[in-house]
């Protein structure tokens, strides 16, 4: 069984009501593999584009803490990585540090709707969990 990486998209309809609101709650609730970047892009995303009060922020980042224990660190080998992959392949820079993330933690899959769902980077395949029920 391969190592399933979760993108900061899917924390945020998890915590949003909405339609993908469900999916997002299942994924959470599987748990996984982040990286801090995860966390700290949910923080901003959260806190600027859905106004959400700092303290229920604080709440539900301790909600994914539990179910993401570890969170794989920003390194400049990640760095580097992630500098190459948004060069070769035409990538927003935050989106190669994901990528990049989920491949030093050896992850199979990468859940997250900002890529195309089925791309595969090496052996990481993106998946968009919304997709067949969005």
């Amino acid at each position: 069984m391969s190592v399933e990486f979760v993108d900061t998209n899917v924390f945020v309809y998890a915590f949003i009501v909405g339609p993908k609101q469900q999916v997002a709650r299942e994924r959470l609730t599987a748990g996984g593999t982040i990286s801090v970047q995860v966390l700290n892009e949910f923080a901003s995303v959260m806190t600027k584009k859905m106004r959400q009060p700092w303290n229920d922020v604080e709440r539900f980042l301790s909600v994914i803490r539990v179910r993401f224990p570890s969170a794989s660190p920003l390194t400049l080998e990640t760095h580097a990585a992630a500098f190459a992959l948004a060069r070769d392949h035409s990538l927003a820079f935050y989106d190669a540090l994901i990528l990049a993330a989920a491949t030093e933690a050896g992850c199979g899959t990468l859940y997250s709707e900002d890529f195309q769902h089925g791309r595969r980077f090496g052996d990481l395949t993106i998946v968009n969990p919304f997709l067949s029920r969005a």
